[in-house]
């Protein structure tokens, strides 16, 4: 129980702290303290790479940038394509390889599509789609916060015996 708290819940949230308040409050504090500034006029997707260009190694920091993002699309896609496999399955959990394969290349194949064919204004219609679910998805992490210290206190009475 203890290595899942550190591992799971206390490691990554703490790393996001610092990541986003090293790297969101500088972009914040180069946007207000000039307008424009290379992060405030850059196009989206370069914006990380233009903030990063103040920085002393900042080679150093866009290779780490481009790894942690590459990282995070992987592992994302592996477990959205997991989920869609499981939920097609029925439920069970030990399917075919080619299955999980189908399954993960269809949404890579999704994802290029909107990347080459929608441009903008597909981004923007999904990127609403997103806000827009997101708040459902508030509350259902907000349950799953409650269930876990539900868990973690019962579990900590019982090992006391109360």
């Amino acid at each position: 129980m203890r290595e899942f708290v550190v591992c799971v819940i206390l490691i990554p949230t703490l790393l996001s702290i610092v990541w986003m308040a090293a790297f969101g409050g500088t972009a914040i504090s180069q946007t207000i303290a000039d307008s424009t500034a290379p992060v405030a006029s850059a196009a989206q997707e370069v914006m990380l790479f233009r903030m990063v260009e103040q920085f002393p190694l900042s080679a150093v920091l866009s290779l780490a940038g481009i790894v942690l993002v590459l990282v995070f699309f992987v592992t994302s896609s592996d477990s959205g394509s997991l989920v869609v496999d499981t939920i097609t399955a029925g439920g069970k959990e030990d399917v075919p390889t080619s299955q999980r394969v189908f399954w993960a290349t269809l949404e890579g194949v999704v994802a290029a599509v909107l990347l080459l064919v929608g441009g903008t204004g597909a981004l923007d219609a999904l990127r609403a789609m997103t806000v827009s679910t997101g708040l459902p998805f508030t509350l259902v992490l907000l349950a799953m916060c409650y269930s876990i210290w539900v868990g973690l206190w019962a579990a900590v009475r019982e090992k006391r015996g109360v």
